[in-house]
């Protein structure tokens, strides 16, 4: 399963707050009902505030964007 998230922004891990900057930006988007959360991205060495995302719409073979469920033509 694949899960698909927006980065709304990234912070170093290196910092000598740690992960606090991230939580603290998350928390204030939170307050403004937005659902960020922090993950750790290991490669990068960096604090991710991620939001999810609704995965892409499906395309049809012609390479065309299919119409979503319930979307008037």
């Amino acid at each position: 399963m694949t899960t698909h998230a927006l980065v709304l922004k990234t912070f170093p891990a290196g910092s000598p707050r740690g992960s606090w900057p991230a939580e603290e930006f998350a928390a204030r988007l939170r307050e403004h009902g937005r659902g960020a959360e922090v993950v750790m991205d290991l490669v990068a060495d960096s604090f991710l505030v991620v939001e999810a995302a609704p995965p892409p719409a499906p395309q049809d073979t012609s390479g065309h964007e299919a119409p979503r469920l319930g979307a008037v033509a």
